[in-house]
Order: C-alpha cells, then structure tokens, then sequence
C-alpha cells in the first residue's frame, strides 16, 4: 500500500506559524513522518511513504529514509499523476475537496490531516 502525503495541505492544517517558515514546517513534517514510519505506526496507512512538496517548501531538509517528491509544478497534479501510476492501493492524506475528487475517481481512498497527525501523536 502507498500512503502519499500532501505537504502543503498537512501543514497547512496546523496554525502553528508555518507562513513564515515554509520549508521549517515541511522539515517538521518530515521528521514525524520518516520516525512514524521507522516505528509502524504508518502500517495501517500504507508500507510506502510519499511525501509529496511543492514551492518554498521543496528546499526543506528531509530525512534520508523518507521518499520525498518535490512537485515539479502544483503539488495536486504531482499527487493525482502518482496515484494514475500506482500499481497498489493509495490513500491520500489531504483535506482538498478537488484533490479528494481527483483521487477517488482513480481508486484511492482519503483520511484527512487531523488523522494522520493523531496516528503521529507521541
């Protein structure tokens, strides 16, 4: 199973001043999501873990044990085109009502932010 997260939609679900720090909050993300994943608590959501970024936060420092996917235009097109050529099951972790149309259309099934930053929860 694929579990692609967007970035910019998780951040953004979090008034915690991540405006001012674009690449400083995708960096936070990140970390959660390569030590959530290292300790299984991702399983239920998906082996393989795609984070996918768009803008200034393309520049965040990632750990090396997380596959990022730096979206080369719109993170939502980047995501919808990594769903069309998924072999496995994808959920998309995403509170984007177009994306969420997007990827339904095409099999994969969604949970919102607030889900995955409470399986991430220490």
């Amino acid at each position: 199973m694929l579990l692609v997260v967007d970035g910019a939609n998780v951040v953004g679900s979090r008034p915690d001043g991540w405006w001012r720090d674009r690449a400083g909050a995708a960096e936070r993300l990140a970390t959660q999501l390569a030590a959530a994943r290292r300790s299984g608590a991702l399983a239920a959501l998906g082996d393989r873990v795609v984070l996918v970024l768009e803008g200034a936060a393309r520049s965040a420092a990632v750990p090396e044990d997380l596959e990022v996917l730096l979206a080369p235009r719109d993170g939502d097109s980047t995501m919808v085109e990594l769903v069309h050529a998924s072999p496995d099951e994808v959920t998309v972790v995403t509170a984007d009502r177009e994306l969420i149309r997007l990827v339904t259309a095409l099999g994969a099934r969604t949970v919102s932010p607030r889900t995955l930053l409470r399986i991430m929860e220490p």
